[in-house]
């Protein structure tokens, strides 16, 4: 099981370095759009900028939170209440994003607008509905292990 749990730490470090790289390089150029989109409002840059660096923040968090829920499995202890946090933080985590990216949207209809291309607008879906799906999916989870918790206990009170 060490092996597996291995494996998947290093995917969770590795996805953090194109998130790391979207930052630097990305995010600067999708506040230029933004303010070319809206020209009477020079914030909008900075706000956009800060939006994404903003979503950022809980990415990174879910992921040193994921990489916490695989050490547990490493040490037996899978079935225990801080699984069950770390779940729920992951959970909260994608909350924030979707609400973060959801944010962005408005921007994201612009800019297909003025380019004539609404295949954006699906694209811009995309960060929003990825966030939904990894909530619900942690919420599941976060009962499921509630219950083997639940059970487990039930167990070893009635041995």
């Amino acid at each position: 099981m060490k092996l597996e749990t291995l494996f998947l730490k290093i995917v969770v470090v590795l996805l953090g370095v194109p998130v790391l790289a979207l930052c630097i390089f990305a995010v600067p150029v999708l506040g230029g759009i933004a303010a070319e989109l809206v020209p009477g409002f020079p914030l909008i840059e900075y706000l956009v900028r800060l939006d994404f660096y903003a979503s950022a923040v809980p990415f990174y968090y879910a992921l040193y939170q994921a990489f916490r829920l695989l050490q547990y499995i490493d040490r037996n202890t899978a079935f225990s209440e801080s699984s069950v946090i770390a779940l729920r933080k992951i959970k909260y985590c994608a909350v924030a994003i979707f609400g973060c990216h959801v944010l962005v949207l408005p921007l994201v209809y612009l800019y297909a607008l003025a380019d004539d291309a609404p295949g954006v607008v699906i694209a811009g879906c995309v960060g929003p509905f990825a966030s939904v799906v990894i909530a619900v999916f942690a919420a599941v989870l976060q009962k499921l292990l509630r219950h083997a918790i639940d059970i487990k206990t039930e167990n070893e009170l009635t041995i």
